[in-house]
């Protein structure tokens, strides 16, 4: 991965072909995110190499290829493009440029009631789907406080919003998720229950 694309979105994963290719890649509509303020493109990458691009009425086909280290060959109207594709989670591709610091950013729209038409509607999707899984992932985690320099714990978010109701501890105590090895984030028990 080039670093250039490592320092814009960081904790990208490859692309692999046994685990992306049938299940999170092939018949998807991918809406590309670069440009759709000019112009919204849908890709849909289908069997036998065809990869289908959608523009408002028009429908252009065109054909893509993958090799053994899974590289992409992609047809466009600028050539032959060659990138290396990754998931910054399912629902999420960039494919990176072989030959120029440049990616291209789609987002999966197959599995959602929504239309994607402009950066405000791209902004509002991505802030409520992040917002549900920080809530399910906090809901359903554990974390350890620390008061008067002794560490208790582990609990969830919801016995320690109990624990603050009741008096028993303070919102404001530093929190630490159980797989961290100090408070050096300085998160509050308060900031766990703002987020639920």
């Amino acid at each position: 991965m080039s670093d250039y694309l490592h320092k814009t979105i960081p904790n990208l994963k490859p692309f692999s072909y046994e685990r992306h290719h049938d299940s999170h890649f092939i018949n998807q509509r991918w809406v590309l995110v670069n440009g759709i303020s000019k112009k919204k493109s849908i890709y849909t990458f289908k069997e036998d190499n065809i990869l289908e691009i959608s523009q408002k009425d028009n429908v252009i086909q065109t054909s893509w290829n993958i090799n053994i280290q899974n590289i992409f060959s992609i047809e466009t109207e600028d050539g032959l493009i060659t990138v290396k594709a990754y998931f910054k989670d399912d629902d999420i591709l960039v494919l990176n440029n072989q030959n120029k610091d440049e990616f291209a950013l789609y987002i999966n729209t197959s599995k959602y009631d929504v239309e994607l038409n402009s950066i405000e509607d791209i902004n509002t999707f991505l802030k409520e789907k992040y917002k549900k899984k920080v809530s399910t992932i906090i809901y359903d985690h554990e974390f350890y406080y620390i008061e008067q320099s002794k560490e208790y714990g582990p609990f969830t978010v919801e016995t320690l919003a109990e624990k603050v109701k009741s008096g028993e501890i303070s919102a404001y105590c530093f929190v630490k998720d159980v797989n961290e090895y100090d408070y050096s984030k300085r998160m509050r028990i308060e900031d766990l229950i703002n987020e639920l």
